[in-house]
C-alpha cells in the first residue's frame, strides 16, 4: 500500500482520464511538464491515479515547435471518455486553433468537463468563449495579444490559474507547478513533494508567483531610455540609486524620468524600483536560508520594520509568514509610494553597476 495519503485516495478510485489536444507547433517542455508529474504519481503512490491520451484534429501526427512529431493516440471524433482537456499551444497559436478545435472544447464544456492549457493553449479557450468571467494564464508572449482579443476572459501575469474547473498554465515548466497542485489537491501534498523531489524540483511554485515578462516585450524599441533606466534599477537593488541620479545616468530630467514611469508602467519610479525589491527579498526568501534582516539588508531596506509592513503591503502576509510557507489568499494592495529619505544614496561602485546593467536583459515582473 502507498504511504502516500491513502484516505484521500481509497483503492477503488477510477483513474482521472486526461486529454492533451496538440495544437500544431506545440511546445514539447510544457507537454512533458504537465504529463510527467501524472506518470510519477502513479509510480510513487504504486496506484493508477491518472491516464493520459494524446489528441489531434484529425489523429494524424502533430508537430512541435522543435520539429519533433508525435502520433496522437485518437483525433476528436474518436476520443476518449475523458475527466479533464487539457489545449497544449505554442507558436503561431492566433493561426493553429481550428473550427473543430472550438467545437471540441465547446461540446467537452457542456459534457462538465474541467478544462486546461498549457503556454498559449489558453488563447483556443478563450476563442471558445470558454474563459470568460475565469482567470487564466497564458505565455506572456501572448498577454497582450489575448487582452486585445479576449476582453471578457481575466488573463494575468500569473505562473499559473486555478479557477473553479479551468486550470490554465503560462510555458515553460510552469505546468508543471500546475500539475503539482492539482495533484496535492486531490492526493495530498506529500505525494505531490515527492514527485518535486523526483524531479530534482527545488520549491514547487504557486499561484502568487508571476512571469518575468521582458520589459522589451511591453516598450518595444521605442524606449531604450525607460530599458536603461529599469536595467539600472535591477542591478542596484541593495544599494538603490537616487531617482535624481538615474535621470543623470541617462540624461533625462527627474520630471522627464516621472513622466516616462506614469505614461508606460503607470506608476512612479520610486514605486517601481521598491516593486523590484520587494520581488528580490520574495525570491531569496522563498529560496535561501537568509534571515529576515539580511534579505532586508541586501534589497536595500534600512530597517527590518520598514521591510516587513512594505512587504505586506504589497505580498499581503508578512516575510515571516512567507518563509513559513503559509498564504493568507490576501490579493495584493497597491504599494505605497517610498519617501525619499528611505532610499540610500548611489555607492561609488554605481558606473560598475551602470556597465553590468547595460550588457544585461531587462525584465520586470509587471501586471498587465
Amino acid at each position: 500500500m502507498s504511504q502516500f495519503n491513502q484516505g484521500a485516495s481509497p483503492q477503488n478510485r477510477v483513474p482521472q482520464s486526461i486529454g492533451f489536444l496538440l495544437l500544431d507547433n506545440f511546445t514539447l517542455i510544457s507537454l512533458a511538464s504537465a504529463v510527467e508529474p501524472l506518470r510519477m504519481a502513479n509510480h510513487l503512490s504504486g496506484r493508477e491515479l491518472y491516464r493520459w491520451y494524446t489528441l489531434s484534429q484529425d489523429g494524424r501526427p502533430v508537430s512541435a515547435s522543435d520539429g519533433l512529431q508525435i502520433t496522437p493516440d485518437s483525433g476528436l471524433d474518436n476520443a476518449q471518455a475523458l475527466d479533464a482537456v487539457i489545449v497544449c499551444g505554442g507558436v503561431d497559436i492566433q493561426h493553429c486553433v481550428t473550427r473543430d478545435h472550438v467545437h471540441f472544447l465547446q461540446v467537452q464544456a457542456r459534457q462538465g468537463r474541467q478544462l486546461g492549457a498549457v503556454c498559449t493553449g489558453s488563447w483556443a479557450l478563450a476563442k471558445a468563449g470558454l474563459l470568460d468571467g475565469f482567470e487564466c494564464s497564458v505565455h506572456w508572449e501572448c498577454l497582450a495579444a489575448m487582452q486585445e482579443a479576449f476582453p471578457r476572459a481575466g488573463i494575468t501575469t500569473r505562473l499559473f490559474s486555478i479557477d473553479r474547473n479551468r486550470y490554465t498554465s503560462s510555458g515553460g515548466t510552469a505546468p508543471m507547478d500546475m500539475m503539482l497542485h492539482l495533484i496535492s489537491r486531490e492526493h495530498g501534498r506529500e505525494l505531490a513533494a515527492a514527485i518535486s523531489e523526483m524531479f530534482i524540483y527545488e520549491r514547487i511554485r504557486n499561484e502568487q508567483d508571476h512571469q518575468r515578462v521582458p520589459l522589451k516585450h511591453m516598450l518595444g524599441t521605442n524606449q531604450p531610455k525607460l530599458q536603461e533606466i529599469v536595467a539600472l534599477m535591477e542591478a542596484n537593488l541593495e544599494e538603490p540609486i537616487d531617482l535624481d541620479e538615474l535621470a543623470c545616468y541617462v540624461d533625462v530630467s527627474r520630471r522627464q524620468l516621472e513622466r516616462l514611469f506614469q505614461k508606460y508602467l503607470h506608476c512612479s519610479p520610486s514605486r517601481y524600483y521598491l516593486k523590484l525589491r520587494l520581488i528580490r527579498a520574495r525570491q531569496l526568501l522563498k529560496q535561501t536560508a537568509m534571515s529576515i534582516i539580511e534579505v532586508a539588508s541586501v534589497c536595500g531596506f534600512v530597517s527590518t520594520p520598514h521591510f516587513s509592513k512594505c512587504y505586506r503591503e504589497y505580498f499581503g502576509i508578512p516575510p515571516r509568514d512567507e518563509r513559513a510557507g503559509q498564504s493568507s489568499g490576501a490579493s495584493v494592495v497597491a504599494l505605497v509610494p517610498m519617501p525619499e529619505d528611505l532610499v540610500r544614496p548611489a555607492p561609488s561602485t554605481a558606473g560598475v553597476a551602470l556597465s553590468r546593467a547595460q550588457g544585461e536583459s531587462t525584465f520586470a515582473s509587471v501586471r498587465l
